[in-house]
């Protein structure tokens, strides 16, 4: 019985890591998207290369500052679960 429960904790922690990765994967695509709408803008507005610029500039700002808080939460979430376990 011991055994199915540590089975268990085992697949939700596997779920929550899949979780956090996708969320990872969440990110870069924010950071890239806003390029690729740039790239768009651009070429039907002839703006060339200012909204790529832009995108590139709201991309990477955007991206991080989303990076940074889902690493501190991730961060209190460990410690959390850490000061449980004692």
């Amino acid at each position: 019985m011991a055994e199915g429960r540590w089975l268990i904790d085992d697949d939700r922690r596997n779920f929550r890591d899949l979780g956090y990765y996708v969320a990872l994967a969440q990110v870069g695509l924010e950071m890239v998207a806003p390029i690729g709408i740039g790239v768009i803008l651009d070429y039907y507005l002839s703006w060339s290369p200012w909204a790529t610029v832009g995108g590139a500039v709201f991309g990477f700002v955007g991206g991080m500052l989303h990076l940074i808080v889902m690493v501190n939460r991730h961060d209190a979430d460990e410690a959390k679960r850490g000061n449980n376990k004692k």
